[in-house]
């Protein structure tokens, strides 16, 4: 079975017959059985079967797309009824003009013309064919549907998260590129290594978090090379402060969630402050979770408009959105702590 252009599983015409093979074994035996003539059983059952089929596609490929899936059910039922009923009278026909005059062995009596309770039990045998092959066929439609679903959402959470990630502060590199034309100005010994600095993490933003996870090595040295960058800019105005403990090989992470922090803290710390500022980092690893702390100063600002530009930056809201899509609710937690002088993060997550 595949899906086809519909969204609906196609099943192969093999399997179609088998199908068909075993429900007619079945019925033969079945009815061969119970009124101890195999003969009689797969003569009858031979002009079932085509009424059978042709009641059970006209069902499922004509009557069910045009009036089910468009929820106009009592089109469906009038229809469906109709046909039931014609193919009731065609079998009789068939069986009386072909097999025997005795159409209906099992009844209650003999016949010699369509009666109100031989319609009422042979309608009744051709609704449970109907409905036993209807029902197949909804569930696969089913999964179809569940399964376009999925890959939809898939899709829609791997184009989130790309947006997303694709949110950190073109102001950094901007600012950046600035200062290495102001020190080429100058011909400083510093602007092979900003160029450097600057090219290593443009290449680890630009092809490294393309995937899922990457290691929690990567994402320090990453952040590293950030930290390098500036402090070329701030010189002695800036005071970084950055401590690792616990064994970080073989951890993992979702790619530049801690870069944002470390971003935000710049852009509202060190940006913003006049004299030194001075920001303190924290990798903590214990068993399977990282504790990762980061603290800066608040900028001269009142208390409201630190409230609402630490707690509101894009920078912040990215990470609570990327977490919120990649990792399960208990697989991390996210303090921040805004006083009057510091603004702290607080982040644990599992590595």
């Amino acid at each position: 079975m595949n899906l086809n252009s519909n969204n609906h599983y196609r099943i192969s015409i093999k399997y179609h017959i088998i199908f068909w093979l075993v429900f007619f074994a079945i019925t033969v035996i079945r009815w061969g059985g119970n009124l101890e003539d195999y003969g009689y059983s797969l003569k009858t059952t031979f002009i079932g079967f085509p009424i059978h089929m042709i009641l059970v596609y006209f069902s499922i490929y004509v009557l069910m797309p045009l009036f089910v899936y468009k929820k106009k059910y009592l089109q469906f039922i009038v229809i469906i009824t109709s046909a039931i009923l014609l193919m009731v009278f065609v079998k009789f026909n068939l069986t009386y003009y072909l097999v025997t005059h005795d159409v209906w062995p099992e009844g209650p009596e003999v016949i010699n013309s369509i009666t109100l309770i031989y319609t009422i039990d042979s309608f009744i045998g051709e609704l449970y064919v109907i409905t036993f092959v209807t029902a197949i066929k909804i569930t696969l439609d089913f999964l179809a549907e569940h399964k376009r679903v999925a890959d939809l959402e898939k899709t829609q959470l791997e184009t989130e998260l790309l947006f997303l990630k694709t949110q950190i502060s073109p102001h950094f590199f901007f600012n950046t590129l600035n200062n290495i034309y102001s020190l080429a100005l100058v011909n400083s010994t510093k602007t092979s290594q900003i160029i450097q600095k600057l090219s290593e993490l443009m290449r680890y933003l630009l092809y490294e978090t393309k995937h899922k996870y990457q290691t929690l090595e990567n994402e320090i040295l990453c952040i590293q090379n950030y930290l390098d960058l500036e402090k070329m800019r701030h010189d002695d105005l800036l005071e970084i402060n950055m401590t690792i403990s616990g064994e970080i090989q073989n951890k993992k992470i979702a790619p530049i969630l801690l870069l944002s922090f470390v971003e935000n803290a710049f852009k509202h710390g060190a940006n913003k402050n006049i004299g030194k500022v001075i920001i303190d980092i924290d990798f903590s690893i214990k068993q399977d979770f990282l504790y990762f702390t980061v603290s800066n100063p608040m900028p001269a600002t009142t208390k409201q408009e630190r409230s609402f530009d630490q707690s509101s930056g894009i920078g912040i809201e990215n990470v609570k959105k990327r977490l919120a899509l990649r990792y399960d609710k208990n697989d991390y937690e996210l303090i921040i702590d805004n006083t009057d002088k510091l603004f702290v993060v607080n982040f644990k997550i599992k590595v």
